[in-house]
């Protein structure tokens, strides 16, 4: 599973891990993703989201057909 988020499309963020004695190591800073499943009532039929925590809160404030109006928007395929 990849690390972004369908709705808001958060990726992973990439940096350096710092350690005591200054030494860098890559590393990757990776969003909050969770897998959460939707009814949408206008299909009558359940979708699986792939969404960062924001994405859920946004989903809770705009709705879910809005939701998937702006995934689709965004060329994604639902």
């Amino acid at each position: 599973m990849s690390a972004h988020c369908q709705l808001t499309g958060r990726a992973p963020g990439f940096g350096n891990a710092v350690s005591h004695s200054h030494r860098r190591t890559p590393r990757r800073f990776d969003p909050n993703i969770q897998r959460k499943r939707y009814w949408l009532p206008s299909e009558g039929r359940h979708i699986r989201l792939t969404l960062s925590a924001r994405g859920l809160k946004t989903v809770d404030v705009i709705g879910i057909e809005a939701a998937v109006a702006r995934i689709r928007a965004r060329g994604e395929k639902v």
